[in-house]
């Protein structure tokens, strides 16, 4: 191949002169802790990246907890050569999705200096569903769901850069397992009903409790049946003594349109609780539905989410 020097017994190719490359990266997605869809998650979106010897570029999955409820992953790229790397494309292909996850390039791409972690934003594709078992859980996990592969393209303005056919990253959390069974379970849920919350808040006269309603809209055709078995606290909310949330809770596609009444008090009350607050409005439910079981994650909405921020630093600023 011109331009391309292969040198014998080595691990990668040396005396890549031209200004782009094609860099594949093998990255094992480890799959999510407990049941499909549970609430395993990364303490932080960074981790330390398995070490790629004479390669390039590390790459790593991982997620930023205010993207969890907008379905976007971050491919890590960290820089292990002697000089900037530029990145003018990234995809990621895993069987957990039926489309490839892809980065959506700047033009000119982004730089990637020696040894700095740069995270990329990408919005995952629909999932793939395959049987509700799902993949094997807990990380480290293996098998054929667990794999993913990220290709790159790179460019440099001049030196030698050594670029691996194929090299292992890592999914230390199980970024891509945890998703595609929560986006499974959602699945499910929805064609059996549309599970909101009211935009409406009710606070009681003393302000120190409320009310949010989570309405259960149920499909009009069908025979499906969905049963919440829990709903759980947040970071941010708590169960009121006074209003104790309903367990279990069975919907039937075909049924009446309900609402459940949940009392909530601040479950924190530190100075940083809603200024730092990432997912103390995505209410947990632990539902059961088409061999499935997992949390589904409601979103509360704008207008609601405003509403119970301004509650909690009121309930708060009463105790």
């Amino acid at each position: 191949m011109d331009g391309l020097h292969v040198t014998r017994g080595a691990a990668w190719y040396w005396g890549l002169r031209v200004a782009a490359a094609t860099v594949v990266l093998g990255a094992a997605a480890s799959c999510s802790s407990g049941t499909a869809g549970g609430t395993a998650s990364p303490a932080s979106a960074t981790a330390s990246a398995t070490p790629i010897p004479a390669g390039p570029v590390t790459a790593e999955i991982s997620q930023f907890r205010d993207n969890y409820s907008k379905q976007i992953i971050e491919i890590q790229l960290t820089n292990t050569t002697g000089h900037a790397l530029t990145v003018l494309g990234a995809e990621l292909a895993s069987p957990l999705f039926a489309a490839p996850i892809t980065w959506s390039a700047r033009p000119g791409g982004i730089e990637l200096p020696p040894g700095q972690p740069k995270s990329l934003p990408a919005p995952l594709p629909v999932p793939d569903c395959g049987s509700p078992a799902g993949p094997g859980a807990g990380p480290g996990a293996t098998g054929a769901a667990g794999v993913a592969r990220v290709s790159l393209r790179l460019a440099t303005s001049e030196g030698a850069v050594p670029v691996p056919a194929m090299s292992p990253a890592a999914d230390p959390f199980g970024v891509l397992a945890r998703n595609n069974s929560e986006l499974c379970l959602a699945r499910e849920a929805s064609a059996v009903a549309t599970i909101t919350l009211d935009p409406e808040l009710e606070v009681a006269a003393d302000g120190r409790t409320a009310v949010v309603r989570l309405l259960l809209q149920p499909r009009p055709a069908g025979a499906g049946e969905l049963v919440i078995d829990r709903i759980e606290e947040t970071t941010l909310l708590a169960e009121a003594g006074q209003a104790p949330w309903p367990r279990p809770v069975t919907v039937r596609a075909g049924g009446a349109p309900a609402q459940v009444r949940l009392g909530i008090r601040p479950s924190r009350c530190d100075p940083h609780a809603v200024a730092e607050d990432k997912v103390g409005t995505l209410l947990p439910l632990q539902v059961r539905v088409a061999g499935r079981e997992g949390v589904l994650k409601i979103d509360a909405g704008s207008q609601l989410r405003a509403r119970i921020y301004d509650f909690v630093t009121k309930a708060c600023g009463r105790q």
